[in-house]
């Protein structure tokens, strides 16, 4: 664990997971040791609810002195490879954890399977040749009883004997699969009779071709936990009805250390939001969005190329804590963690992304009749003087945003009109004298006065000036193209009308402007690097097109906006109910 992570291990999960392994060490269980283990499937890139996950995994290990592996349960060569392994060792290394080791499920595929010929030989599995179809069909449902495989009462010789043949590669894909022998009329439906192994003739990108045979989730999981020595199993709720078979494998095992203790907490899910690896995975290949890592996308590489802090991301998930209940956080909310942390962190630059030109018609100009540039000092980051300061170029030619100008200003509309003074951010007072139509009746220009005696922007007489506006001299400006962007999904909960998630995709998630213009030192942001656009929001300098900026946040906190709209409905609620 690094030192980075420390800062959110105090609290990174919930009383009752705390309360547990509290009781397993006071009780002297383990040996007093705690390890847990965060275990990914490698066939997809690690979204925001792993995030979660993996706060509590590795969070809990670090409060009480243990460790946390990683572990990859990778029991599926067709779905997995290589560069999902890469991708879920970088987003860890990038979130600031540090694994105890690097394990994978395959690295005990020999274990798992002389175990599961000793569960043969007790007979506790046997050999079923049905197909999936068939065996789910058998299963039967709540409140109905399931029917047993005609294969179930097969002799342990020959189960051991078919089940050798399998391994040995002598049958088909699908044509014969292994199943515990527990109780086909269980009320727990993960107890009827769980499939333990599958034939799938494929290579896999870590042990080759040596197996035909490969084990499903439910055997290789809690046999893996007990192998690596893992104390306590967090998982997420889905798996709470699978507890009853995570435990009966190791109870007629003979484990190496005491038997893992499986614990649940809700998963983490986003409003606007889906997790769901194989709709994530359609988005890719539909082509709707960029790739793994586009910014809109919950991916760590999407948030993280989006700008989004490593801590941010640790702080929220760590706020969040564990429940026993699933439930749904407002996208808003973690977008505060963000910008909070941006604010402290992120460097301030000018840029105008709808350049209109602004002309100061009564600007100074050199005695070989040039424009003169003047330059001022602007502070890096009001929150951290360490930061320093800047150079910026100021002439009689500059860049504002397009919607900072009215010729006509609707009510309530304090920046730049005709006849009125507005501030241009850190250098002088102007006002608006005149505009220049082209022959569609848009303006392209608008020219203004300035007031040389309010050098700094500030005012000597005292006089109010009701706005700032920033800007760029034109002479000196850098190109740059930024991405804005909305939510992904329309829908609060993507797909609660349809049922189908993809029936809320947002056309306009994404707006690429290519007009863009930044003040020079815009053109020093290093890649990956985000900086606040003053008065526009926080954005990121793509890690691989240079002068690409991606909107991270806005500058409005809509989370405590959310927030101050609930208390006044609950405040309404409350005077209704007493009138």
């Amino acid at each position: 664990m690094t030192a980075m992570a420390n800062e959110e291990a105090a609290g990174g999960a919930g009383d009752f997971i705390s309360d547990a392994v509290e009781q397993d060490l006071a009780n002297g269980v383990h040996g007093g040791r705690v390890r847990t283990r965060f275990p990914p499937e490698p066939n997809g890139y690690l979204h925001i609810g792993h995030a979660k996950a993996i706060t509590v995994d590795f969070g809990t290990a670090e409060r009480f002195g243990g460790v946390c592996n990683l572990r990859f349960d990778d029991t599926n060569p067709v779905a997995e490879n290589p560069e999902f392994v890469q991708s879920i060792l970088d987003d860890i290394a990038w979130l600031g954890y540090e694994p105890g080791a690097v394990l994978h499920a395959s690295g005990h595929f020999e274990q798992l399977y002389r175990w599961a010929l000793l569960l043969v030989e007790q007979g506790l599995a046997y050999v079923d040749d049905q197909d999936n179809e068939t065996i789910s069909a058998q299963r039967g449902g709540f409140g109905r009883p399931g029917v047993e495989s005609p294969y179930r009462n097969r002799t342990v010789a020959e189960n051991l004997d078919l089940f050798t043949r399998m391994r040995a590669g002598e049958f088909p894909d699908g044509s014969r699969v292994l199943r515990a022998r527990i109780d086909m009329d269980a009320d727990n439906m993960a107890l009827r009779d769980p499939v333990m192994y599958r034939i799938r003739h494929a290579e896999h990108h870590q042990t080759g071709t040596r197996w035909p045979i490969y084990p499903t989730y439910d055997w290789a999981h809690g046999q893996s936990d007990a192998i690596e020595g893992v104390t306590h199993s967090l998982c997420t709720l889905e798996f709470d009805a699978h507890r009853p078979l995570y435990d009966w494998f190791l109870e007629h095992l003979p484990l190496p250390t005491d038997k893992p203790r499986q614990i649940e907490f809700a998963r983490l899910e986003l409003t606007h939001t889906i997790t769901s690896k194989r709709r994530l995975a359609a988005l890719v290949n539909g082509g709707v969005v960029d790739g793994w890592d586009d910014p809109r996308m919950p991916t760590l590489r999407g948030l993280r190329r989006r700008g989004y802090p490593a801590k941010a991301v640790r702080d929220f998930c760590t706020y969040v804590g564990t429940t026993r209940t699933n439930s749904r956080h407002a996208i808003e909310e973690l977008e505060s963690f963000v910008r909070r942390e941006l604010n402290t962190t992120s460097q301030r630059r000018m840029v105008v992304t709808r350049p209109l030109r602004l002309v100061l018609d009564d600007w100074p100009t050199d005695e070989d009749g040039a424009p003169v540039v003047e330059h001022f000092r602007l502070t890096n980051n009001p929150e951290n003087p360490d930061d320093g300061t800047r150079e910026v170029a100021f002439t009689g030619e500059l860049l504002i945003e397009r919607e900072d100008f009215a010729e006509v200003p609707p009510p309530k509309f304090f920046r730049l009109a005709p006849g009125r003074e507005v501030r241009l951010r850190g250098a002088y007072l102007v006002t608006a004298t005149d505009v220049v139509k082209d022959a569609d009746g848009e303006i392209v220009e608008v020219h203004a006065s300035y007031d040389p005696a309010t050098r700094g922007g500030n005012a000597p007489d005292g006089r109010r000036v009701r706005s700032t506006m920033h800007w760029v001299s034109a002479p000196h400006a850098v190109d740059v193209r930024v991405a804005l962007y909305d939510r992904l999904f329309t829908a609060v909960n993507p797909g609660e009308a349809t049922g189908e998630p993809l029936d809320d995709l947002n056309p306009d998630s994404c707006e690429l402007l290519d007009s863009a213009k930044g003040e020079a030192a815009i053109a020093d942001v290093e890649p990956g690097r985000v900086v606040q656009f003053e008065r526009l929001g926080y954005f990121a300098a793509d890690p691989r097109t240079k002068r690409l900026f991606h909107r991270t946040v806005g500058l409005r906190d809509e989370w405590a906006a959310l927030q101050r709209r609930a208390a006044r409905a609950d405040d309404g609620a409350r005077a209704r109910s007493r009138g």
